[in-house]
């Protein structure tokens, strides 16, 4: 789908912006929320949320939008750096782009990228998110690291496969249309 460097990096760009926001909300809403609401008393997620002063991250409480953004900064320097190039070279060893069906190599590609991404994101979560005022423990790090991950996972591989890449696809095809019609169209000899 993106043919250069530029083209990947908005690709990702768009990937990590829908993506971090699912995850924000997936894990503040649906794991924490009832946690939340049932210490504070709220009766919503976000009133407990702010009623606890923001999110705790560090043992520092922030609000949602730094929360984010913080994702977003882990997230996309991540897809960047390890993501995009690792998770094609894993799908290219078992599929062959030039003769495989673009839909199950996108498919793989797709696959090969939550199952990095996946456990990367929950450790550095794990970290951020880390029950500091009880004191630090290696053990209690690994323990929440592998709930983030049986937590996480199933939620990443099928929004990834069946809601947030189809969008993204979607959206990057209209925005990078002319050089997608340009690339495809046969040459005039």
């Amino acid at each position: 789908m993106p043919r250069n460097r530029f083209q990947r990096m908005i690709f990702a760009f768009l990937t990590v912006l829908v993506t971090v926001h699912a995850y924000v909300f997936y894990s503040l809403y649906v794991i924490n929320g009832g946690t939340f609401m049932e210490l504070t008393g709220a009766r919503s997620v976000l009133g407990a949320i702010h009623a606890m002063g923001g999110i705790s991250v560090f043992g520092s409480f922030l609000p949602i939008w730094a929360v984010v953004l913080i994702e977003f900064v882990f997230a996309y320097s991540l897809e960047i750096i390890m993501g995009c190039p690792c998770s094609f070279k894993l799908a290219a060893k078992v599929f062959d782009p030039a003769n495989t069906h673009p839909v199950l190599s996108e498919t793989a590609i797709i696959c090969a990228t939550v199952g990095l991404m996946c456990p990367v994101m929950s450790f550095i979560a794990a970290w951020l998110y880390y029950p500091y005022f009880a004191g630090f423990s290696i053990f209690t790090l690994l323990a929440n690291w592998l709930k983030l991950v049986c937590f996480n996972f199933p939620f990443a591989f099928f929004s990834q496969l069946f809601f947030i890449q189809p969008l993204i696809r979607t959206v990057f095809k209209f925005l990078f249309r002319k050089d997608i019609a340009a690339h495809t169209r046969p040459a005039n000899f």
